[in-house]
């Protein structure tokens, strides 16, 4: 199944735990350390309800308070986070999550020193994979695994997608380190 078709069934949950995962893996960009978005993947367990996203969301946003400006990569991790919705229902949310996959995609896009064949990330969002970059390859499966983890095991898969998350946050801060030595 593509990644489009698994943003499309996916439940309020699901998607803010996707868009949430895309966010979490571009950390680095924002300039915030391992822990910052973690009272936001908190207010999605069973526990804390989604009332409590809507004011972590802000107390996060506080933490980052950058202007989303520098390089493209940035601007798009500002926008991430900048257009999360107070209220985790229906539409809004859906919209979020699904931006979030182009902008985490186009990030990795970016950042990546080999060359990916696509036009654009909607290619690899459809499932034509042929000719991608590593990075992008990379990003594409944490994306599908996530979304597939939590559908599967609905909120009991949170730790799982916050692993996934940690593994590619850890990815993608060695990339900007590596990025920022070479530009010196």
């Amino acid at each position: 199944m593509s990644l489009v078709e698994l943003i499309a069934q996916a439940d309020e949950r699901g998607l803010a735990a996707s868009g949430l995962a895309c966010l979490d893996r571009c950390v680095p960009l924002l300039g915030g350390d391992d822990e910052v978005l973690r009272p936001l993947w908190a207010s999605l367990t069973e526990a804390a309800g989604a009332g409590e996203w809507g004011e972590r969301l802000e107390q996060t946003r506080a933490k980052l308070d950058t202007p989303g400006v520098g390089d493209e990569a940035a601007v798009l991790a500002h926008r991430m986070l900048r257009d999360a919705p107070a209220e985790l229902c229906g539409g809004p949310v859906r919209l979020w999550a699904d931006a979030c996959s182009v902008a985490s995609l186009q990030i990795h896009r970016l950042l990546d020193t080999a060359e990916d064949e696509a036009g654009s990330v909607d290619a690899r969002r459809e499932g034509r994979t042929d000719g991608m970059s590593p990075l992008v390859a990379a990003e594409l499966r944490r994306q599908v695994t996530v979304l597939e983890v939590l559908a599967g095991h609905g909120p009991a898969g949170l730790r799982r997608a916050l692993e996934i998350s940690v593994e590619g946050r850890r990815v993608l801060r060695a990339v900007v380190s590596r990025r920022s030595r070479q530009q010196g």
